[in-house]
């Protein structure tokens, strides 16, 4: 088309075929490059039609294999969310304040949301907050005063953060096991941690994957001594049974870990500890 065109042009501009020839002798190159570049077009325009198909064939497994995944996982979701709901009422009942989060996005949210900024927080050394990434965005914000003993370059600056750590506005922690019917279980080392879940700061925030729920108060006990512990000691240069066959033998070893046990039955004062549940596993 652009050929008949350029020949329709030289017709109207010369009169003669002694003019034309020199000016077709000289745009002939030029109509032979765009007569490759249309080539080049259609090629492309064949290309962008098969990878646009290829791209919709993998948009479509893609969103298959997600559909397929979320169906796997639905049972234990629905499973999560209902034994949340009853975990709750018995919470509620127990005066705590409780939430559900189906995953560890939505818990982050919560969390930021009860946490008023300047807020002072401090931690334990529980995985399962730190896993998830909070108390480093919580640290990042710059919106909160930080007490966290991972900061101390000696034991006795330890020791002061956990001192401070009474004086928090909020104490993150998890648990090792919660009963079905909203008894928390917890087994400490130093004491630092049950210590500020029972007296000091003013809210406690309990952070409890799905997957710490036990069928009642002697399955959590049992489940915070034969597997939370032994886990735990293992992250810890320490001399204790555990650390050689994994399994808890109730042990006097004086580097034991297992050295305070707490049981939680009510909030006291009313609502001043806050459970979260998450739809998802985490820690030990």
């Amino acid at each position: 088309m652009a050929f008949f065109i350029l020949i329709y042009i030289i017709k109207c501009v010369t009169s003669t075929y002694r003019f034309q020839l020199p000016v077709l002798f000289f745009l002939a190159p030029r109509l032979q490059l765009c007569t490759k570049v249309n080539k080049n077009i259609e090629r492309a325009k064949k290309e962008r039609k098969i990878f646009l198909s290829a791209y919709t064939a993998f948009l479509w497994n893609f969103s298959y294999l997600c559909t397929k995944i979320k169906t796997m996982n639905q049972p234990k979701d629905i499973r999560n969310r209902k034994l949340a709901e009853q975990l709750i009422r018995h919470l509620e009942m127990r005066h705590f304040e409780a939430h559900y989060c189906p995953d560890t996005a939505t818990m982050k949210e919560k969390v930021r949301a009860l946490i008023p900024a300047g807020s002072s927080i401090s931690w334990g050394g529980s995985m399962s907050i730190r896993d998830t990434g909070l108390t480093t965005e919580l640290k990042a914000s710059g919106e909160y005063q930080i007490y966290d003993r991972e900061d101390a370059q000696t034991q006795e600056e330890k020791i002061n953060i956990y001192r401070k750590s009474f004086e928090c506005d909020f104490y993150l922690s998890s648990v090792n096991a919660i009963s079905e019917d909203g008894v928390i279980v917890n087994i400490d080392g130093n004491g630092n941690r049950v210590a500020a879940i029972t007296w000091g700061p003013k809210r406690v925030i309990f952070i409890v994957g799905m997957n710490k729920v036990a069928r009642d108060v002697d399955a959590a006990w049992t489940r915070a001594r034969s597997t939370a512990a032994p886990i735990n000691a293992a992250r810890f240069d320490i001399n204790t049974p555990c650390q050689k066959d994994g399994i808890c033998h109730s042990c006097h070893s004086p580097q034991s870990i297992c050295n305070q046990v707490h049981f939680l039955r009510n909030s006291y004062p009313e609502k001043r500890h806050v459970v979260i549940l998450v739809g998802e596993d985490l820690g030990y």
